[in-house]
């Protein structure tokens, strides 16, 4: 990332409550891949950095005997808790810390898992720390995924695809042509170069599982509505008092593309980077 930005609490503020409306949950697939691919048998402890509001978390915690989310963002953890009642799953604990600030007492880990969060951390700093929580034989755990939409195409889908050259366009319309993040601006996106950094901090590897893609969904307005609102880049503090125009521009905008209401969109394919120390 460019010298112009620094992590900043905002970044994330009022999306929390969105994720679980807007972004297409991790299949029980991903799981089982995993959980193949590293033995895991119900024993031993999960990691979970910048668990958000525990969309991975709570697909890997039966894997282990105990799971430790982490975030930043104290609403992420709230959404984290409720979701974690709905499914009854009581082998997690959730715990407000940035990954820069591990071990922060935490112990050792069989896995420690990040999924769609390492790039918005100091890398370097906190594969250095990880690295020295994981037990013998411990694994590291990146899954990459677009979750807030589907793959673009032509293909003919059951209902329209949601409009999103349109959505960009209307979001940089209120908040300018940069990519904003937090307190600052991202113009030439989030940093590459992880695999050059995993192996300078002592990792060895990578082993990659791809699993899902190409099942259609469908969606509704307010998902999408939400998806929109649960990205760094138009997280709702930063349209102000301009949310409800802008939401109310973006439900217009969804009910001239489809009338009825509803869209369908072409899952993608998640992938996981297994490291090992």
């Amino acid at each position: 990332m460019g010298e112009e930005w620094n992590w900043d609490e905002t970044l994330y503020a009022g999306s929390a409550s969105h994720y679980r409306i807007g972004r297409m949950p991790y299949p029980a697939e991903l799981g089982r891949a995993i959980g193949a691919e590293l033995g895991l048998d119900g024993t031993g402890r999960l990691l979970d950095v910048g668990c958000g509001p525990g969309a991975l978390t709570l697909v890997l915690a039966p894997l282990f005997a105990h799971a430790v989310g982490v975030d930043a963002d104290p609403d992420m953890l709230v959404e984290a808790r409720r979701a974690a009642a709905r499914l009854a799953v009581t082998n997690v604990e959730w715990r407000r810390s940035r990954a820069e600030d591990l071990p922060a007492g935490l112990g050792e880990f069989r896995v420690v898992a990040f999924a769609q969060s390492f790039h918005w951390m100091d890398r370097p700093l906190v594969a250095s720390r990880v690295r020295g929580m994981l037990d013998p034989g411990g694994a590291w755990v990146h899954v990459g995924a677009v979750t807030h939409r589907g793959v673009p195409g032509e293909d003919m889908l059951p209902y329209p695809r949601p409009p999103w050259d349109r959505i960009d366009g209307l979001v940089a319309a209120h908040l300018g042509p940069l990519r904003r993040a937090g307190q600052g601006v991202l113009p030439n996106g989030t940093s590459g170069g992880e695999e050059e950094i995993m192996r300078e901090a002592g990792f060895r590897g990578p082993v990659r599982l791809e699993v899902g893609g190409g099942e259609v969904v469908e969606r509704g307005v307010d998902e999408i509505v939400s998806a929109v609102f649960s990205l760094s880049g138009s997280a709702p503090h930063l349209f102000g008092d301009r949310v409800p125009d802008f939401e109310a521009r973006l439900r217009r905008l969804l009910g001239q593309e489809s009338p009825a209401g509803r869209f369908s969109e072409r899952l993608r394919e998640i992938t996981a980077v297994i490291w090992r120390p």
